[in-house]
């Protein structure tokens, strides 16, 4: 059992691009890189002085969730599987329902305002100054220094081909027209290896070179590490205040501004995009309702539109305020899995998703930032690769998937999951 932070400190720092960093921090035990665009902030760690991991314990879960000694300082994973198994039953276990681990020593970039500062976490005044020089210390390594040319992997194998694929579309229009569902999110897996000189982290510096996401994480914990590219915000709370922002509705980037421009028209003027959209929206607004104060549930915002160096897509905003006496731990528990990647009712459309896919793992799970009780930023792991050491290389598996409604077309979301794809194959291949 760990005691929880009782004292934080920070300390200025001259500024330094984080993208020369991400070699310093996360070649260490540990490490964590929370990467951000548009100016977002940025956070690295690594060295944690605690960690864990629970499979098959709901009740562990919920307990370390509301557990004050992990609510400051920590990054927690939840796994897809762990909190569909009320619905789909015991499966094959790919990955841990929970893993955890806690930073005493932090640095916070503000691109935006080019500003740096080691934060630090401890329950004395000498943690505090161990945990700062630590966190300074690791810019004497700073250097941009990428490690591999072309190709990281050695493969880019489909789980199944694209005919099955569209065959399980077909199978979830059928059952949303026999009653059964309104709509679920259905997804192809791929796999491979990375070449014996490549890194996980590798990937993830081309990633967030070429296309950052406002979600981008890395994390390296032992033998696994994820690589996640997300544009997807599942939850933040602030002060009490929680806002979920679910995207539904995906058009291709196209080279051509013309081209270009037509499809963000088409995605804006699509009567099936904005009704899969809205599905997700009631959905979230139960979930929420379910922890917030009565009456306090809004949509703050419907269909807005987010373009990436990808994908078009359409992002819906969705607020409340979290009941008195209600727990970080409770909104994670009446919410997870995220209602984007599921679908509507949530109970029967992972039952569903489970019929059409093998186990997802840490895929369109969620990636839990805690900074206190009362404060959480939680993304959806899509755009997401899992990577496991195994005889001293690194197997990747990655996952797109989408939403399904009665006017889904095979072909087209096929199509579109494709797109959603193509920056991680990119990354991987070149291609």
């Amino acid at each position: 059992m760990i005691r929880a932070f009782t004292a934080r400190g920070e300390r200025r720092l001259a500024w330094r691009d984080p993208l020369d960093l991400i070699d310093a921090v996360g070649a260490r035990e540990g490490a964590l890189i929370l990467f951000s665009d548009a100016g977002g902030r940025v956070l690295m760690t690594a060295e944690p002085d605690a960690t864990r991991e629970i499979t098959d314990d709901p009740d562990a879960v919920s307990a370390l969730l509301g557990d004050p000694a992990w609510s400051e300082g920590a990054i927690q994973l939840l796994s897809y599987d762990g909190g569909a198994r009320v619905a789909t039953g015991a499966r094959p276990t790919v990955w841990p329902d929970l893993m955890a681990a806690r930073y005493p020593a932090w640095l916070e970039f503000g691109p935006g305002t080019q500003t740096l500062k080691a934060v630090g976490y401890g329950t004395a005044e000498a943690d505090i100054d161990d945990a700062l020089d630590r966190a300074e210390g690791w810019l004497a390594d700073a250097g941009m220094t990428p490690k591999v040319t072309g190709p990281l992997s050695v493969c880019f194998e489909a789980e199944a081909d694209e005919e099955t694929y569209r065959a399980a579309v077909a199978d979830v229009v059928e059952r949303i027209g026999q009653g059964e569902i309104f709509q679920a999110n259905i997804a192809r897996g791929w796999r491979g290896r990375l070449r014996a000189d490549a890194d996980p982290l590798e990937v993830f510096r081309r990633l967030v070179t070429a296309s950052p996401a406002p979600y981008a994480a890395f994390w390296r914990q032992g033998g696994r590490a994820l690589v996640s590219n997300s544009p997807e915000l599942f939850l933040t709370l602030r002060s009490r205040q929680v806002e979920t922002r679910p995207i539904k509705g995906t058009r291709p980037r196209r080279a051509d501004p013309l081209q270009d421009a037509g499809e963000v028209a088409d995605l804006q003027s699509s009567v099936k995009d904005r009704a899969e959209n809205l599905m997700i929206v009631d959905l979230m607004r139960n979930d929420l309702a379910r922890v917030c104060e009565p009456a306090s549930v809004r949509v703050d915002s419907l269909f807005a539109l987010e373009s990436y160096a990808n994908v078009h897509h359409l992002v819906s905003t969705v607020s409340g305020r979290l009941a008195e006496g209600a727990t970080a731990g409770d909104l994670l528990a009446a919410t997870f899995p995220p209602g984007s990647i599921t679908g509507a009712p949530k109970h029967q459309a992972m039952k569903v998703i489970a019929a059409h896919e093998p186990p997802r793992g840490p895929w369109c799970g969620s990636l839990v930032l805690r900074e206190g009780a009362d404060s959480l930023t939680a993304s959806v792991l899509i755009r997401t690769l899992a990577l496991t050491l195994e005889e001293g290389a690194w197997h990747w598996r990655t996952q797109a998937g989408a939403g399904i409604v009665a006017d889904s077309d095979p072909v087209a979301e096929a199509a579109e999951v494709l797109a959603k794809i193509s920056a991680i194959r990119h990354a991987l291949t070149g291609a």
